[in-house]
């Protein structure tokens, strides 16, 4: 399209900018308002732009009783919460959420597209955060008498729609690759459930069946009987082993505040670790002090959250793969998190990972927590862990096949880390209009 002079580009503030709305949250004590079909945004829901889901969802009678629901593509901001002392949290809904009352929903006007805002509002995250208060609990509060003073420069809609197109676009390839990613996850997760917990194929075997989508030389690899063991059956010649067994724990280092400060070594925390499973870069902590050689995390190794600060073990025990990170040459595992190596090579961290992701390890570890305003994960409760232990070749072949499923995944995070720096480059200047529609479209 061609350009619009920035003269045309008028100043309107955030609260007219369109319908804004408050939630609230329903009754947990009423059954009939949770487990529906309306996903239930909150701060934990709040990690990507692209706002389509939540771990908790509610029905309409909860809906209508104590929030407010929003369509897709209204725009979501958290504005009370502990993360407001690093980010703001904004994103678009992808279809009709509701939402509790740390959370702020705008509907925009006829005049103003949606997806404009949403990047604006991204684009003046740092002025944001410059007007969040410290609440009496410590928590972070952005006021929303100030948030809807805060004054908007605002292109024609034409306009509008072409810079949300520009960047939109590096935010589909991105979302795309997410996406792309935990389908590759629920495959990897899928062929550890039946070999190692379900135990398919020997299942199979036994009743004289070939195993389902395996060649006849894996197939070879598993027996077609059963032993008893202290875990109840398990396939012949297969050990219940402890995770000591196979894996050296390796507790984070401890820090202090004066030691945060810039520099070439971070610090992975429990803000790199999502509620799920999953590594999380930006929860990253530049760091000055000093550190033992085996605290250091390569790219590819894993670490497991040992404290919560939710009292819902919603952290707890998750596992996350730390990928590198092109701005530190050095990261350290943190106090609040336990680095896990494997002791041999046919046992990898997929293997390991996936291991920690099933309900069996999350149930042990809640039950070797303890503490009343912070749950943590006592010494033992990662390295007590007992699981069936096939033989070496077993393991091996696993880790063939689960290790190009990760690298798959690992292809795919690195392009959207490049993706997300050219947006983030783009951004502020688009929004400006300090680069304009075609200009954009040609460093693309």
């Amino acid at each position: 399209m061609d350009n619009m002079s920035i003269d045309t580009w008028k100043s309107i503030s955030l609260r007219k900018c369109g319908k804004w709305l408050s939630g609230g949250t329903p009754s947990k004590d009423r059954a009939d308002f949770w487990n529906g079909d309306i996903p239930w945004i909150s701060a934990k829901s709040m990690y990507t732009v692209r706002i389509t889901d939540s771990d908790d969802r509610i029905t309409t009678k909860g809906a209508n009783t104590s929030t407010k629901v929003v369509p897709a593509r209204a725009i979501l901001i958290l504005v009370r919460g502990s993360i407001l002392h690093q980010r703001i949290p904004i994103g678009i809904t992808a279809r009709e959420v509701a939402f509790n009352q740390d959370v702020k929903a705008l509907i925009t006007s006829k005049e103003i597209l949606p997806e404009f805002m949403l990047y604006w509002l991204l684009a003046n995250e740092s002025h944001l955060l410059e007007m969040v208060e410290l609440t009496g609990i410590g928590a972070g509060k952005l006021s929303t008498d100030l948030l809807y003073k805060v004054e908007v420069r605002l292109p024609p809609l034409p306009e509008q729609r072409a810079i949300a197109r520009i960047l939109g676009s590096l935010d589909d390839k991105i979302e795309l690759n997410r996406r792309m990613n935990m389908t590759l996850e629920e495959m990897a997760r899928a062929i550890f459930k039946s070999w190692f917990v379900d135990f398919d194929p020997v299942h199979a075997k036994a009743e004289g069946r070939a195993p389902v989508g395996m060649d006849a030389e894996t197939a070879a690899l598993f027996p077609d009987e059963f032993d008893d063991s202290e875990l109840g059956e398990v396939p012949k010649g297969w050990k219940v082993v402890s995770v000591s067994h196979v894996a050296k724990i390796i507790k984070g280092r401890s820090y202090k505040s004066p030691e945060l400060a810039p520099s070439s070594t971070a610090l992975v925390t429990l803000k790199s670790i999502e509620r799920g499973g999953g590594y999380r870069p930006d929860g990253l902590k530049s760091f000055t002090g000093e550190y033992k050689p085996d605290q250091v995390v390569k790219p590819g190794e894993m670490v497991v959250a040992c404290t919560d600060v939710t009292q819902a073990a919603e952290v707890i025990g998750r596992p996350a793969i730390v990928r590198n990170n092109p701005n530190f040459d050095t990261l350290v595992g943190s106090l609040d998190l336990a680095i896990v190596r494997p002791k041999v090579s046919y046992i990898g961290i997929p293997f390991i990972y996936l291991l920690f992701l099933g309900d069996d390890f999350q149930n042990h570890i809640y039950g070797h927590t303890n503490g009343t305003t912070v749950l943590h994960l006592d010494k033992n409760g990662i390295s007590s862990y007992e699981f069936v232990c096939p033989p070496a070749p077993i393991l091996q072949c696993f880790h063939d096949i689960s290790s190009s499923i990760f690298q798959k995944i690992e292809t795919n995070e690195l392009q959207s880390r490049t993706l997300a720096a050219l947006r983030d480059a783009l951004l502020p200047k688009l929004i400006s209009g300090k680069i304009r529609v075609n200009d954009a479209e040609k460093a693309i």
